[in-house]
């Protein structure tokens, strides 16, 4: 299914480089996730009400939340797409990394409100409602588990592909989605077959936490992206091979790598040459040098 769709919105050009291949493969993600997610929010919506579970309910909510969190990523791909402008010369790119701390702050929300939720029904401070698990309820929590444990997958997919944090941000929480819809679907078992209503809070108060550390780690992740991080060493290498093909520069200092968002990285250095060299010679040498690690790189200097 995911190659299918990737041939049907992509066709044969996979070239990310190409800022209109990524805004698509950026927008089929959106879509994808925002039609998948809403389906499975009408679905345990309807479960959740009509057992009166709140775990199911809260497991429905959490979806209606990645929806939103899909349509952030469209959007955000629809700017980060945009070129660069006079007051924005290093592109739009780092979008991305803001919508990530969006859908990070949305998560926290969600997993908040259930852990206080459960928290209130398990301490007595709520009134814990009867509890009515149906076998539709069970079929509809694990197909909701197979679904998002593909949509993970996708997005893992197209995440590597794209290089897009906000992607790979919407992986990690559909894995943790599957991981708190499967606890969901164990205390709905357990409350169908022994009558034991507190299991659903105990189930609450485990799903809240899966969430919670999914939206630390995505905020987390994204915080580091917007402070700006060193370069790993494997680009500090790549730049420093290259260097070294050219006999003119006799040394490398300084070196700055900047992440304007995927895809957008800067870097610059002071290269040492020859002080009775020819001023011009050097220059060419320097801008072939320049040009090289933009074209083998990706990296402009």
């Amino acid at each position: 299914m995911t190659n299918f769709l990737l041939r049907l919105f992509l066709g044969k050009n996979r070239d990310m480089e190409d800022p209109k291949i990524r805004e698509r493969a950026g927008t089929l993600s959106g879509i994808v996730g925002i039609a998948v997610n809403l389906l499975l929010s009408a679905a345990k919506l309807t479960a959740g009400i009509l057992s009166s579970s709140a775990a199911v309910i809260a497991d429905a909510v959490n979806n209606m939340s990645d929806a939103g969190s899909s349509l952030i990523s469209l959007v955000s791909f629809r700017i980060s797409g945009k070129p660069a402008d006079r007051k924005h010369p290093f592109g739009h790119a780092r979008i991305e990394y803001i919508a990530s701390m969006i859908v990070s702050f949305l998560i926290l929300l969600v997993g908040t409100e259930l852990l206080f939720d459960s928290f209130r029904t398990l301490f007595g401070l709520a009134e814990a409602e009867t509890v009515e698990i149906s076998l539709l309820t069970i079929l509809i929590l694990t197909g909701s588990i197979l679904a998002k444990l593909w949509l993970a997958l996708f997005y893992k997919k197209v995440g590597k592909l794209t290089d897009s944090s906000v992607i790979r941000a919407a992986a990690a929480d559909s894995l943790s989605d599957c991981a708190s819809t499967l606890a969901v679907l164990v205390s709905s078992i357990v409350i169908r077959y022994t009558g034991w209503v507190i299991v659903d809070a105990i189930v609450g108060l485990a799903v809240s936490a899966l969430i919670l550390i999914a939206g630390v780690r995505i905020l987390n992740e994204t915080k580091n992206s917007l402070l700006g991080e060193a370069p790993v060493d494997e680009t500090v290498r790549a730049i420093e091979a290259i260097v070294a093909e050219y006999s003119e520069v006799i040394g490398v200092h300084d070196l700055l790598v900047h992440n304007y968002g995927p895809g957008h990285l800067f870097a610059t250095f002071h290269a040492e040459v020859d002080g009775d060299g020819n001023i011009y010679h050097l220059h060419d040498v320097i801008d072939n040098l320049e040009r090289e690690i933009h074209e083998r790189l990706g990296i402009l200097c």
